[in-house]
């Protein structure tokens, strides 16, 4: 979606369209493909699918930081993103180790459970800010995410959730991952 025509309602309706597909993709699944490495990455889909979830849960504590560093001076937030993106490499370590085995310690239900829970929430935050709220916004480290860009509003973190669920969702090898 173009970035010039984002509202509370089209990201609403990304964040559903979202939420439905997971289910879909997990409930769909055969073990085999959840078994089978991911195109592009080092991950299985099933940790895959466990990391584009991360993505939504990741979004809430972002919006918190958002929220905080709004209220002080940019040079703040500039300075935090600039001490963030020097640990660039030993985050995009702990980002893959994360999500190894978070399909399996929360199970496939739990996935869905989770991605529910969130997603809900993320809509209520959409539902009850005003324009003002979601217009604060941050300085982001960008070596973190190709999504992430310089200055991030509340409404840009709560439209990164789906970037980055549908930027991995292409690289998903599920026999069922390209009917959609």
């Amino acid at each position: 979606m173009d970035d010039m025509a984002l509202t509370p309602a089209s990201i609403t309706d990304e964040i559903r369209d979202a939420r439905e597909d997971f289910h879909r993709l997990v409930d769909e699944a055969t073990t085999a493909d959840l078994r089978k490495r991911s195109n592009g990455t080092r991950w299985t889909n099933d940790q895959l699918l466990f990391h584009m979830l991360f993505g939504y849960i990741i979004v809430r504590r972002l919006l918190w930081l958002v929220r905080g560093f709004s209220m002080l001076p940019a040079a703040y937030s500039r300075r935090f993103a600039l001490a963030l993106n020097s640990a660039t490499r030993p985050f995009h370590v702990v980002n893959y180790l994360g999500s190894l085995g978070g399909a399996r310690v929360l199970g496939h239900g739990g996935m869905e459970g989770v991605m529910d829970s969130v997603t809900d929430g993320l809509i209520r935050t959409l539902d009850r800010a005003s324009e003002k709220q979601l217009g604060r916004g941050m300085h982001f480290p960008v070596g973190w995410d190709p999504y992430f860009r310089d200055y991030m509003t509340i409404q840009d973190v709560l439209h990164y959730g789906t970037q980055h669920y549908q930027h991995h969702r292409r690289q998903l090898t599920l026999s069922n991952a390209h009917s959609h």
